[in-house]
């Protein structure tokens, strides 16, 4: 067996944190989401070839890279969003306290980063009455059943997916298993997870300027404009066109076109991206004064400037068309976000086509979101 030299074992530890680096950007960046994935692919790049599974880093060394690029760049804004996202964690916990709910996952542990959702545990025998007590509630709820195969046997895990300001998976389990002990798939030891008064204590000693019922109350009315726009939106899926000046049909599959045409000009333009999504919410609020009832609607949840773009936008056809009066050209013509004006109604004009691909309303509000985060 030959020997191996100090410089081959400072090789070999600068690949190691090389690969821990290149693995925490993958998973931090949410190209990769899971721990093995990202390291093969860290491992292939990085070495060119093919890897032996046990030489690669560990899942904990790339957690706490992962919290280093959390640090780097989002700075005092994580620790805010800890507390937040424990408070909504809390005030869910409390609506579902019949079925004995338990917290685990990043929101506890505190290694929370960007896109970190909020992972809760419940046991019941009806997964439905789970949904129907969110609903009630006023929750957006989509539920997932998932197949698993593990070791030669195949089981269901229910998850009911929550779309709030951060979102939240919940996953149902049977009542008699609330004592269980449940182990990571991938490390093997026991899932840390804490109950109603496990969370509340973990807020005092971890947040002690935080006075709990207080700074509950004060989430609860931060309203999520995305989920604003969500709810403007998705109403418009019913409105029906006239063909002849929509032969694409629909008002929002529109407006998924219009904002990816907008996109295609100017990716990072926030404030132009939600007047190509927004522009024709108030269709299925008032047909005959769509502009005025949308712009009604968003009050409060848009900026000046996407009012601005959102107000003027039928003006943008009528300068297209030449039908416009000399006066009002010149009026709108001295606002420095005249040309963005006239992209916004190009886009309008030509996101009229039948069979155009376009994402879902959901992944358009995460783009959006990322959007705002890094330009905000």
């Amino acid at each position: 067996m030959g020997v191996v030299t100090a410089h081959q074992l400072m090789a070999s530890d600068k690949l190691r944190r090389q690969i821990v680096f290149e693995s925490a950007r993958l998973m931090y960046s949410r190209q990769e989401s899971e721990y093995y994935r990202a390291k093969m692919k860290a491992a292939r790049k990085l070495c060119r070839g093919w890897v032996k599974p046990s030489d690669l880093p560990s899942n904990a060394e790339i957690r706490q890279e992962i919290q280093r690029f959390a640090c780097l760049h989002e700075g005092e804004s994580r620790l805010d969003n800890l507390l937040q996202m424990r408070l909504d964690a809390l005030r869910m916990m409390r609506l579902l306290k019949r079925f004995r709910p338990r917290l685990i996952g990043s929101t506890l542990t505190g290694h929370v980063r960007h896109g970190s959702d909020i992972d809760v545990h419940v046991f019941t025998s009806s997964a439905d009455a789970v949904v129907m007590t969110l609903q009630d509630e006023g929750y957006d709820c989509e539920v997932e059943r998932k197949r698993v195969r593990k070791h030669g046997e195949e089981r269901v895990f229910t998850h009911i997916h929550v779309r709030d300001r951060f979102p939240v998976e919940i996953t149902c389990y049977a009542a008699d298993l609330v004592s269980y002990r449940f182990k990571s798939s991938i490390t093997g030891t026991t899932i840390e997870r804490a109950s109603i008064d496990e969370l509340e204590m973990c807020i005092a000693e971890e947040h002690p300027d935080v006075t709990l019922e207080e700074a509950l109350s004060a989430s609860l009315d931060a309203v999520d404009r995305f989920q604003v726009y969500r709810s403007l939106l998705l109403p418009l899926a019913e409105v029906e066109q006239p063909r002849k000046h929509h032969p694409e049909g629909d008002a929002l599959y529109h407006s998924l076109q219009v904002f990816e045409l907008a996109r295609d000009e100017q990716p990072y333009d926030e404030e132009l991206l939600l007047a190509a999504l927004l522009h024709d919410v108030g269709k299925a609020i008032d047909p005959d004064d769509h502009v005025e009832a949308g712009l009604e609607a968003l009050d409060g949840f848009i900026t000046d400037r996407t009012t601005w773009l959102i107000a003027n936008h039928m003006e943008a056809h009528r300068i297209h068309d030449g039908s416009i009066g000399y006066r009002a050209r010149r009026r709108l013509a001295e606002s420095e976000d005249y040309p963005d004006l006239l992209l916004l109604g190009e886009c309008d004009r030509d996101g009229r086509l039948s069979g155009m691909v376009v994402p879902e309303l959901d992944d358009v509000l995460d783009d959006i979101r990322e959007v705002a985060r890094l330009c905000g």
